[in-house]
């Protein structure tokens, strides 16, 4: 299947970018909002088939997207090791802290079985798109579900993790170690439920010491991207260590064996286009705020990424989530301007 968003992780520049936007399928759409009314919970919709794919196609019907990112949730990774994840509204996930990894549930069947509803919405997914849309799977990658297991909760609050990983290495490392298998297993069986290519999402890689940033972040992505390609020597991979150091970034970029490197709203893309593109394809980095302002801003802020882009192998994205105050116009000016 002749795919833009493919060629671009392949290394070929297209003359116009292909572009998706992280959250795209979010509460900026009034028809997410309703299917999200109607499932009742946000697991109800997430590990709900039919719901899931509805959801990930919506902003595929309203906007053409070059890639569809199926509607899923990171922390089904932890709740298939048996940790239990619950959404509380306006105050977002919660878990029981964890300081071993003793006890996890590390049979692969029982994964399966968790999985399927995620895997046969990749597949209903699939049936949906037009002909040229990419699909996307994705998965948390260790550090980041570590730093939810440790603390039993969402944000950039680090420092359980980090009081771990540096008390207790082997133990930390341990956890690592079952979160990547966890991982790549899921990423695998994605690909093989349909999905074109998968994006790891290490939200919380930043504000790490070097050394740190090596053992927690480009370690394990490595690990996970070796065994995803042993079993499907042909996978696309992206990752998305936000935020990270500008050297943290090209160090990933030379040492994980992604496809592409997805980058924040504060790296410079002219820089990035100078290293990380002479290592693999990029992906970013629109401001979200931007987005919202539309106008003139968000007209200055486009054509300034695809300049600084310009013969780089480029997926046009966002440098973090779409948030839900998100105008849909604005999103037709975005692509508007792009594709002109």
């Amino acid at each position: 299947m002749d795919l833009k968003v493919l060629r671009v992780l392949a290394g070929e520049v297209e003359a116009v970018p292909p572009v998706w936007l992280m959250r795209q399928a979010g509460r900026y759409l009034p028809e997410y909002r309703a299917v999200r009314e109607k499932a009742g919970s946000f697991w109800g919709m997430a590990l709900n088939p039919e719901l899931a794919a509805e959801v990930t196609l919506q902003p595929i019907r309203r906007f053409g997207f070059d890639a569809a990112i199926l509607f899923s949730d990171i922390l089904t990774v932890p709740e298939a090791l048996g940790q239990k994840v619950t959404f509380t509204a306006g105050e977002g996930p919660s878990l029981n802290p964890v300081t071993s990894a003793r006890g996890f549930d590390e049979n692969t069947e029982n994964w399966q079985h968790y999985f399927e509803p995620v895997y046969a919405a990749l597949q209903k997914t699939r049936l949906g798109l037009p002909p040229g849309t990419a699909l996307l799977g994705f998965a948390g990658a260790p550090w980041t579900l570590a730093t939810y297991l440790a603390a039993g909760a969402g944000g950039d609050e680090q420092k359980a993790a980090k009081l771990w990983a540096y008390r207790d290495p082997e133990g930390f490392g341990h956890l690592l170690d079952v979160l990547s298998e966890c991982v790549a297993f899921h990423l695998i069986r994605q690909l093989d439920a349909g999905a074109d290519a998968v994006q790891i999402f290490d939200s919380w890689a930043s504000g790490l010491p070097d050394a740190l940033f090596e053992t927690v972040v480009i370690k394990p992505t490595r690990a996970i991207v070796q065994k995803v390609r042993a079993a499907r020597p042909d996978a696309h991979i992206i990752g998305f260590p936000r935020a990270s150091t500008l050297s943290g970034y090209q160090q990933y970029a030379k040492a994980t064996g992604v496809d592409a490197v997805s980058l924040d709203t504060s790296a410079p893309m002219g820089w990035a286009a100078r290293t990380i593109g002479t290592l693999c394809a990029c992906q970013g980095n629109l401001d979200p705020i931007a987005l919202i302002a539309g106008g003139l801003a968000l007209d200055s802020a486009v054509d300034h990424i695809l300049e600084a882009m310009n013969g780089t192998p480029f997926i046009f994205n966002l440098g973090h989530g779409i948030l839900p105050e998100t105008p849909i116009a604005h999103v037709e000016q975005l692509l508007k301007r792009i594709r002109k």
